[in-house]
């Protein structure tokens, strides 16, 4: 068996489907996190865009590319990200993960521009096997963070394990300008769960902060905040935190990148 580097941990604000085309900062970011990164076995990517009664794992030799969004240019739609499944690391998702029962899907899903968008800039050459999983809709935030910790062990078989969401993410109140002037609570939510980041509070995270009064504007629905609990879950306390990448577009969307267990950007 060969032996990985323990591999660190990502949480990426992916925001507008456009970031796939982007070429900016923060598409330079994504860049430069491939280049700093052990190269993976696979990746795990826990999406905001599949959600379903329970949980599910990606089992395809050959997933598609989900194109999950509509009023978008033809040019996004073209994109493909034609990466390789593993199903045996799905199998191996299944075993480990007691409760809740995992389940196998073979054909149903694929890979939704929660995990493309991203992972088009991180590794555009699509060569690493991708499994993602899905958002049980009726799990508590404490067993979405047991899921994480029990997937933890996966870093150390050269599993890269990421988080795809948005920390601040409030459509209704969005501005359709990327560089809009920010909403007063959005920055405040944000800087509010970087603070506890840094210390290392996640039951707050988990449990408090979404019921604060810029929480019930930053997270009117949870699916976006919930990968973020995958990540904290399967992090330890020797993994040192950096955040990639600090910024909110349009308004209401929370850009903020974090990583556990990897080395600073020179």
């Amino acid at each position: 068996m060969p032996k990985y580097q323990r591999m660190p941990l990502l949480f990426v604000g992916h925001g507008s489907p456009m970031n796939a085309l982007a070429q900016n900062s923060y598409a330079k970011m994504l860049h430069d996190l491939g280049q700093r990164i052990p190269k993976p076995k696979v990746i795990l990517v826990v999406s905001a865009h599949w959600v379903t009664s329970r949980t599910w794992v990606t089992h395809m030799a050959r997933p598609k590319t989900i194109h999950d969004f509509y009023g978008f240019p033809q040019e996004l739609f073209a994109v493909q990200y034609p990466a390789p499944g593993s199903p045996q690391t799905a199998e191996l998702i299944k075993s480990m993960i007691q409760q809740p029962a995992i389940k196998i899907d073979d054909g149903e899903w694929g890979l939704d521009h929660g995990t493309w968008a991203v992972l088009k800039h991180i590794y555009p050459n699509a060569d690493i096997p991708v499994v993602q999983m899905s958002l049980a809709s009726d799990a508590s935030p404490s067993e979405h963070f047991k899921i994480g910790q029990e997937l933890s062990s996966l870093r150390d078989s050269g599993v890269l394990i990421v988080g795809s969401g948005n920390i601040v993410h409030n459509l209704r109140q969005i501005s359709w300008q990327e560089d809009a002037p920010v909403h007063d609570w959005a920055a405040e939510f944000d800087q509010m769960i970087k603070v506890q980041l840094e210390k290392r509070d996640f039951d707050f995270i988990l449990n408090k902060a979404p019921l604060t009064a810029t929480g019930k504007l930053s997270v009117p629905t949870a699916e976006h905040y919930l990968p973020l609990h995958y990540i904290l879950g399967a992090s330890d306390t020797k993994d040192d935190l950096h955040f990639e990448f600090e910024q909110i577009q349009n308004a209401s969307i929370s850009m903020r990148c974090l990583s556990f267990g990897m080395a600073a950007s020179r």
